[in-house]
């Protein structure tokens, strides 16, 4: 740990070794990249994972790392999805990686789903959309954006919220991408009090170049997460890099770290397996 700074674990064991035991507390980081790229799965990951030593604290150095503390995990988990279910979610990480996934996750994530208040005023139907209940659910027609910032100042506080995902906004007719981009700013700022990690899902290019970097500069951090073909074969390989993190680029760049070679199996979720070198 430097100069002091808290780190929350990523659950991605390697990438937290490299980036001193995970992010800084406090941050808000977009994850945007490639359709099947990598950054739902790493999302997939960091919750299970840290589900995983919640419920079993003595793996915590088997799952997470030496370079991650103990004091330093997260009190709550959260998922906050305004177009998928719970089931939706459990199924998808049930069909990609093993048992322990989805039971930690079972047993430990609570989710949010704001799909009736999402797809209100749309041609969906409500029996579409589910009745919207959940241990949180309210009831009230109270507008998207503002139902999103309520649940966060009640439950944000030294928690892992993961939202999926800013894509569903953006495209949406009920949210103005301004809007949107100030309440990333005003969530920059009070995330510093709630202390907990805050991961924004994002599609790449899902709006033009102007509004997507209006969001990157919104937020404290930018992981991107992209496709790259090989010269000699067809084949695809995924790789992560970080666009932009005040407190992890000068040690990256230190270390000439340019970007991470990834990959996803079902035992061990996002892994990655190498680095490339600047």
């Amino acid at each position: 740990m430097e100069n002091g700074t808290r780190r929350i674990p990523t659950g991605v064991s390697d990438f937290d070794t490299m980036i001193q035991g995970g992010f800084p507390a406090g941050s808000v980081i977009l994850l945007i990249g490639d359709i099947g790229a990598g950054q739902r799965e790493f999302a997939y990951t960091s919750a299970s994972k840290l589900a995983m030593v919640k419920d079993n604290p003595e793996m915590f150095d088997f799952l997470l790392g030496y370079a991650c503390k103990k004091e330093e995990l997260p009190e709550n988990i959260f998922y906050i999805s305004f177009s998928k279910s719970a089931e939706d979610i459990i199924r998808e990480v049930k069909s990609a990686f093993n048992e322990s996934f989805y039971k930690a996750l079972e047993s430990q994530m609570k989710f949010r789903d704001f799909s009736r208040t999402y797809f209100r005023n749309s041609i969906v139907p409500v029996k579409w959309s589910g009745d919207g209940s959940s241990l949180f659910s309210s009831g009230k027609t109270t507008p998207l954006l503002e139902s999103l910032v309520n649940f966060l100042d009640e439950n944000a506080e030294n928690s892992l919220v993961i939202v999926d995902s800013l894509t569903d906004l953006v495209i949406s007719k009920q949210v103005d991408i301004i809007e949107l981009a100030t309440l990333l700013r005003g969530m920059q700022r009070q995330s510093k009090k709630w202390g907990g990690i805050i991961y924004l899902l994002m599609t790449k290019d899902i709006v033009d170049s102007e509004k997507e970097i209006l969001l990157k500069d919104s937020v404290d951090g930018v992981l991107v997460f992209e496709w790259t073909h090989t010269y000699r074969s067809s084949s695809r390989r995924r790789h992560m890099y970080v666009e932009e993190f005040t407190s992890l680029l000068p040690h990256l760049e230190a270390e000439r770290i340019a970007r991470f070679n990834t990959e996803i199996n079902t035992t061990s979720g996002f892994v990655v397996i190498n680095t490339v070198n600047i």
